[in-house]
């Protein structure tokens, strides 16, 4: 089979453009496409533990654990422990994190429209459901 031929091969190409795109909509909120994965989980619900964000995000503990650190370093989420269990940490917003909620989301927004510009309303619903059915458990 010819690589150009390869599902694995367009999904690459196609992810990589897209991630380029979304990483210039993100840059002056100086976040990356992946911190604000994390930011939107949390404006969807606060405190939630690492390991949920993990899940949500088909992140192993390694990977979400330098993303926290990164994102907590700008000051948008503080570790706390958890209410209900001393011995786990919750990811709470901050402030700063909780203002940038509307307007990263505009962008995200205008990002969606940009990567999706070349498709009419129908083929976008249809790439989603595609793209939807590759995955196992969704």
């Amino acid at each position: 089979m010819k690589l150009e031929h390869c599902i694995n091969f367009a999904l690459t190409k196609a992810q990589q453009a897209v991630q380029q795109l979304f990483k210039a909509e993100l840059a002056p909120f100086g976040i990356t496409p992946g911190q604000y994965a994390i930011l939107s989980c949390l404006w969807d619900q606060d405190g939630q533990t690492p390991r949920q964000l993990a899940d949500r995000l088909s992140l192993d503990s390694s990977s979400i654990t330098g993303i926290l650190d990164r994102v907590e370093h700008k000051g948008l989420i503080e570790r706390q422990p958890c209410p209900k269990d001393r011995r786990a940490l919750q990811v709470v917003l901050t402030p700063k994190g909780r203002e940038l909620a509307q307007p990263v989301n505009e962008a995200i927004i205008q990002a969606n429209k940009k990567a999706l510009a070349a498709f009419e309303d129908q083929d976008t619903q249809n790439l989603k459901k595609y793209l939807h059915q590759l995955n196992p458990g969704e």
